[in-house]
């Protein structure tokens, strides 16, 4: 197993195909752009899945620096853009390799697999990682250069304190109601 991958399973906490996924893109985009320190690389993902964790932990894109963007399209697309270069790189993984969960994976979403499933599952699951690690580029990913409008940088707005519940929260994402400036959770329970 491959450093890079070790490190992402030991941030995301287990190996699946989901990280498998992650990782494939994570390291093809990293053959094309350097790990961002700050937020020369933005991410835009299309999903948020355990892809996501690989792509923060192997090219430091996350959602604390502003520089991790989800968009849950559920689609395993991957936007990284550039600030150094001015472009970006679209890459989409083809769902090809995961086929032959689906049945299983129905029945896992409805609560009834059978112990039998489970270890079918289970052999599925580590069939489709080493597919995912070892397929070709190609085989698993339709990349293409993007022409999209550079991502906001992220922005640090004062704090202000809710008059209802005593807690500071960011002031572009207050509310007023009945006079007061409110975070969102008590300016919803007054409203709704």
């Amino acid at each position: 197993m491959d450093e890079d991958f070790k490190k992402a399973a030991e941030f995301h906490g287990h190996i699946c195909p989901g990280l498998a996924i992650g990782y494939r893109v994570a390291k093809y985009a990293k053959e094309h752009y350097p790990r961002s320190q700050d937020e020369e690389l933005v991410c835009i993902a299309e999903n948020s899945s355990c892809s996501i964790d690989a792509v923060q932990s192997l090219l430091g894109c996350t959602s604390g620096k502003g520089n991790l963007i989800q968009k849950d399209n559920g689609k395993q697309v991957f936007t990284f853009y550039s600030r150094d270069k001015g472009k970006a790189l679209r890459i989409y993984f083809k769902p090809n390799i995961l086929k032959g969960m689906d049945a299983i994976r129905k029945k896992q979403a409805e609560g009834t697999l059978s112990p039998e499933d489970k270890r079918e599952m289970q052999a599925m699951r580590g069939a489709i990682i080493d597919a995912i690690l070892n397929a070709s580029d190609d085989e698993v990913l339709a990349v293409r250069d993007v022409d999209i409008p550079a991502p906001e940088k992220a922005r640090i707005y004062p704090s202000l304190i809710c008059q209802e519940c005593g807690e500071g929260f960011m002031e572009i994402l207050g509310r007023t109601a009945k006079g007061k400036i409110l975070c969102k959770d008590c300016f919803e329970k007054i409203v709704c």
